[in-house]
C-alpha cells in the first residue's frame, strides 16, 4: 500500500511541475514604446495611489506598499484583502531602442511557500498596476508570458483580483 501512495505522490508532483511553476508566482514581460522614466512613474504613483489599506469596493486594487524604487527597479509589496496573503512584487526597468522604449521584466511571487495555486492573483497584482496606470493603452505595449511561467496566467479574472 506504501508503495502505491508513494507514486501517487510522485504523480502529482510530477503534474505539478508539468503544469508551471511549484509555487504560486507570475513572471511577465512587458514592453513600452515611451522611455522607462515615465514608466517608472507611472507604476510607482499607482502603487502609491493604491497604498490604501480600506478597500472599499472589496476589490484588489488596494494594499499595495512601494518598499523601494530607483531608475532601474521599483520593489513592492500586495497584500490581499479578505485572508490577508502577501506577494512580493518586482518591476525591471531596462530601457531600449536609443532609451525611447522600455523593457520590464516582472515578477510577484506569494510569500506562503505552500501556495500552489492562485487563481491568476500573482498576475493580477501585476497586471492591474499596469492597466491602473494605464501603461496598457501606450504606444509599443506588448505583454508576454504564459501559464508555464505565471500561474494560472490563462484563467485569471482580474476584475475581481
Amino acid at each position: 500500500m506504501e508503495l502505491k501512495w508513494g507514486a501517487i505522490i510522485a504523480y502529482g508532483l510530477f503534474a505539478c511541475a508539468a503544469a508551471g511553476p511549484l509555487h504560486a508566482q507570475c513572471k511577465v514581460d512587458w514592453y513600452f514604446g515611451i522611455p522607462c522614466h515615465d514608466v517608472y512613474d507611472e507604476l510607482v504613483s499607482q502603487i502609491k495611489k493604491w497604498s490604501k489599506a480600506d478597500c472599499i469596493d472589496g476589490g484588489e486594487k488596494c494594499m499595495y506598499k512601494l518598499e523601494s524604487a530607483n531608475a532601474h527597479f521599483i520593489k513592492a509589496k500586495h497584500t490581499t484583502p479578505v485572508k490577508k496573503y502577501t506577494e512580493d512584487l518586482n518591476f525591471r526597468l531596462i530601457p531600449y531602442l536609443l532609451d525611447i522604449g522600455c523593457h520590464v521584466p516582472a515578477l510577484s511571487v506569494s510569500e506562503a511557500w505552500y501556495t500552489l495555486v492562485d487563481y491568476g492573483t500573482n498576475y493580477c497584482n501585476l497586471y492591474n498596476l499596469i492597466d491602473g496606470s494605464g501603461l496598457n493603452m501606450v504606444p509599443g505595449y506588448k505583454e508576454m508570458t504564459n501559464d508555464f511561467i505565471c500561474t494560472q496566467h490563462s484563467s485569471a479574472n482580474c476584475t475581481i483580483f
